[in-house]
């Protein structure tokens, strides 16, 4: 902090933003006193004040010089001294000196140009500027005047130009490193007078830059309507199409412009331009869900029905963004709702897929189900995959196949291969869709996987519940991964509530007891988590045995309750030799051994023979049926004296 000396004798500190002395001068004034100070400084070298500053612990009155006292330690770097007064000032005004310097360093054109300054660059073109020779970026003076839009040095630079054709051969037209011409500056940046003043001296409108964007396309990218007017007066070309082969009338589309598209329709722009990927304006419309533009298009003859390269429509589109008011106007232009996109999807697929129950409605009942068949995919399918129920009660409201299955070819894209509608609602675990395709008539028995095993592994028992009051298999099994017993047993096993629940209901038990190698030598165990390997021995056969499930290290510690269970449901069996193995590797498992010896309690075998006469299918409607309450009770396992 500076000080300063009063006319008591008395210092007293000057901050920074106080200048009391030199209030009364300008900025400009006050920058200019730094400057000379500064120089000053440097020319006269240090003050003997500021010289002895570092020996002085206290401060010699009448000099200005920075406090130089510091509370740190000798072994410390010296603490950076504060700023003396005209170093403030010339912190302060920093950044107006920097442009100062910036403005002293800029091109004299350019600068000229900046400020608008039309006499100083009339001067420099008599004395012999060069108006040809480009910046590094390939800017001329005349890009210049078109980007800043200064018109009055435009038309300066113009009328030298013209003046010397053979000095500036093509400089109207001369485009820089990105190649974008004075025309393309001047409209990009809206300057519309100088776009006007370059198209009257004549500017080439056509000319684009590396994206082969023309200043037509920029002008309908901006939503320029005046500058798209001026451009086709001038005889732009309305169908020129960038490097994405997007004309003018896509852009506009996009934007839902349509003052522009008049301008550009009235100047020839083509309704049924098609992209690199054939895309039509009007399919840019139906995608983006403009509506008023999709009007504009369809008044001026576009095809309603246009289609992209991949075969995708433009209600397709429309469908698949959700635009419902497009969809509407679509359908009511004659809109083909059958025609599908390369994967053989057709629009109802995809509103199915989206979940909109107002598109899905829409389409229905112009939806042909010869198509829907040839698909090899039901809408279904989609609404149960994602579970849209609102929409799957409309499919099967309309009376959709509720048993149509995926094609092979689609089914292979599921690694559990996967068919029915039923089976997607089961996966995603969704009771309410489970059970309106049951109510519908949906068969739980025709997938590769039954959809009982996915509920099982769930552990839904309302799911399981209403598969097998449907008629599901309760003895299912997997043709791809072959066992020698039930796979509903398999899936149940690592929660014993839920197997008892299936042996309540009928799950035949029996197969897990009639091991192929008896009281013989087993083959080693498979490995963990592949049951359905074969196992080491060539000779051994590829269906998987009970026992060697049992001995899977995350089913083994569980192998004598599991076996315990199981002998509740079937009659006199024998144990193999790898069952007993795994009874006799825990003391407390000795008493199931002892159950399993013969002969079993006849109490228990009459049980197993009504149960059997009743069968599997009726008796989980045991309380309906003419018996004792009793042996009701026996029956299901609930009374077992």
């Amino acid at each position: 902090m500076a000080t300063e000396i009063s006319t008591r004798g008395r210092q007293r500190a000057i901050g920074h933003e106080e200048y009391s002395l030199y209030s009364s001068l300008s900025e400009e004034e006050l920058v200019q006193m730094a400057i000379e100070q500064s120089l000053a400084d440097k020319t006269r070298g240090p003050t003997p004040a500021e010289t002895s500053v570092s020996s002085q612990t206290n401060h010699q009155p009448g000099h200005f010089h920075p406090c130089t006292r510091s509370s740190s330690s000798p072994e410390s770097p010296p603490a950076r001294a504060p700023l003396g007064l005209f170093q403030g000032v010339m912190q302060k005004y920093s950044s107006s000196l920097f442009k100062t310097s910036q403005m002293a360093a800029m091109d004299p054109v350019l600068k000229a140009i900046k400020e608008g300054n039309e006499e100083a660059l009339r001067v420099m073109i008599q004395d012999g500027k060069n108006l040809a020779e480009p910046n590094k970026e390939g800017w001329l003076p005349l890009h210049e005047a078109a980007y800043y839009g200064q018109l009055g040095c435009l038309k300066v630079l113009q009328q030298a130009i013209s003046w010397s054709p053979l000095a500036y051969p093509g400089t109207i037209d001369q485009r820089t490193l990105q190649e974008e011409t004075a025309l393309y500056l001047a409209t990009c940046r809206e300057h519309l007078d100088c776009l006007l003043s370059l198209l009257q001296a004549g500017a080439e409108p056509d000319i684009s830059n590396k994206s082969r964007e023309t200043p037509l396309y920029k002008a309908c990218e901006r939503k320029n309507a005046e500058a798209v007017r001026i451009l086709v007066q001038y005889n732009a070309d309305a169908n020129h199409r960038c490097n994405r082969g997007w004309t003018a009338l896509h852009e506009s589309v996009s934007r839902n412009d349509l003052e522009v598209m008049e301008i550009l329709v009235s100047g020839g722009a083509k309704v049924e331009a098609k992209n690199v990927y054939s895309i039509t304006p009007l399919f840019v419309a139906a995608q983006s869900g403009q509506l008023e533009a999709l009007r504009f298009l369809a008044k001026h003859g576009a095809d309603i029905n246009t289609q992209a390269s991949d075969s995708a429509s433009a209600l397709y589109e429309a469908c698949k963004n959700e635009h419902e008011d497009v969809v509407e106007f679509l359908l009511s232009q004659g809109a083909d709702a059958n025609k599908a996109n390369k994967d053989g999807l057709l629009p109802l697929h995809v509103a199915s897929k989206k979940g909109n129950y107002r598109i899905v409605q829409m389409l229905l009942p112009v939806t042909s189900r010869t198509r829907v068949r040839r698909s090899g995919i039901s809408p279904l399918h989609l609404a149960a995959e994602r579970n849209h129920d609102s929409v799957l009660e409309a499919l099967l409201a309309a009376r959709f196949d509720v048993n149509a299955p995926l094609a092979p070819e689609r089914a292979r894209l599921y690694e559990d291969r996967r068919s029915s509608a039923l089976y997607f609602a089961v996966v995603n675990n969704n009771v309410y869709a489970t059970e309106l395709l049951l109510l519908a008539g949906a068969d739980p028995n025709r997938d590769v996987i039954s959809p009982l095993l996915v509920a099982i592994r769930h552990g839904c028992l309302r799911t399981m519940q209403l598969l097998l009051d449907h008629g599901a298999n309760i003895d299912a099994y997997i043709a791809t991964h072959p066992t020698a017993f039930p796979a509903t047993i398999m899936f149940a096993m690592k929660c014993l509530s839920l197997l008892k629940f299936l042996m309540d209901l009928g799950c035949d038990g029996e197969p897990c007891f009639s091991c192929l190698y008896g009281n013989g030598p087993h083959p080693p165990a498979p490995r963990p988590g592949r049951f359905h390997d074969a196992p080491v021995d060539d000779k051994a056969p590829s269906v998987v045995q009970f026992c060697e499930f049992l001995s899977a290290p995350e089913v083994s510690r569980w192998a004598g309750p599991i076996i315990d269970v199981l002998l509740d449901y079937v009659g006199n069996v024998q144990l193999c030799s790898r069952l007993k193995e795994h009874i006799d590797s825990f003391e407390d498992w000795a008493v199931i051994k002892e159950k399993a010896e013969p002969p079993r309690p006849l109490a228990h075998l009459c049980r197993l023979r009504v149960r059997k006469a009743i069968g599997k299918y009726r008796i989980k409607l045991l309380d309906t049926l003419p018996l004792p309450g009793r042996l009701i009770r026996y029956l299901k396992y609930e009374n077992t004296q």
